[in-house]
């Protein structure tokens, strides 16, 4: 599939993506660097202008404070999640909560709704707790949306989003255990009525055992067509 004027996605492996238009540079989620899926040489980024983070666990957030300082992106997130960051040292922070867009570098990012736990365990094993998880809708430049559910199960809302931003392509987890699988991850295609989903967050660690291939046997009704990419592969 060819993404609209210009736009690059590339997953990093995971739940992390990478963004790439008008010479910028979105990094979605960023676990890169322990991350096994994560090609080596995707470990390192020229530029990350925008840094998006969906919730607190390790998975998702690993790198972001090490990656913010060295490239001083505006990072935008839960506002839990944002006020840790800051504790660190992380600067050009955006807080927010679903419902809430706000605007940097070109991108519309609304906040919306996931069914998640949001935590952080420090390296003297304390556990802090990070808000709540979510999903963001984005908008580029060109027109073309975006919506990335983070980790999530299917809930009804995915109608709304579907209906009031009408998304062009969906990244959705299909690992199960800690996600939805294949059989909730296509009732988020039905109730999204999306035209394209990028599958994310499976096959990283054995208990994931979600497939692509499963999603696209439980969605051969719908009208939506099921992208498949290996870690560090791109539509274009």
């Amino acid at each position: 599939m060819q993404l609209n004027n210009g736009l690059r996605l590339t997953w990093l492996g995971h739940a992390t993506i990478k963004l790439e238009f008008g010479g910028q540079t979105t990094l979605i989620d960023p676990w890169v660097m322990d991350n096994p899926s994560c090609p080596d040489e995707l470990k390192t980024f020229d530029r990350i202008d925008t840094m998006l983070i969906t919730h607190g666990h390790f998975d998702h957030t690993s790198d972001a404070e090490a990656l913010a300082k060295k490239h001083s992106p505006t990072v935008i997130g839960m506002i839990e999640v944002t006020g840790w960051l800051e504790t660190k040292g992380v600067q050009n922070t955006i807080g927010m909560n679903k419902g809430g867009t706000v605007e940097a570098n070109g991108i519309r990012a609304t906040m919306v709704h996931a069914n998640h736990s949001s935590s952080f365990t420090e390296e003297d094993g304390t556990t802090v707790y990070l808000g709540e998880a979510a999903g963001f809708v984005l908008e580029f430049p060109n027109g073309y949306k975006i919506y990335c559910a983070g980790d999530t199960n299917a809930f009804g809302d995915m109608r709304i989003i579907g209906s009031l931003y009408e998304p062009d392509l969906a990244i959705l987890p299909i690992g199960d255990h800690f996600t939805m699988g294949p059989v909730e991850a296509a009732f988020a295609a039905e109730l999204l009525d999306v035209p394209a989903i990028l599958p994310i967050h499976y096959g990283t660690f054995p208990l994931l055992t979600g497939t692509p291939e499963a999603l696209r046997e439980r969605t051969q009704n719908l009208d939506v067509e099921i992208l498949t990419l290996q870690p560090g592969e791109s539509l274009n």
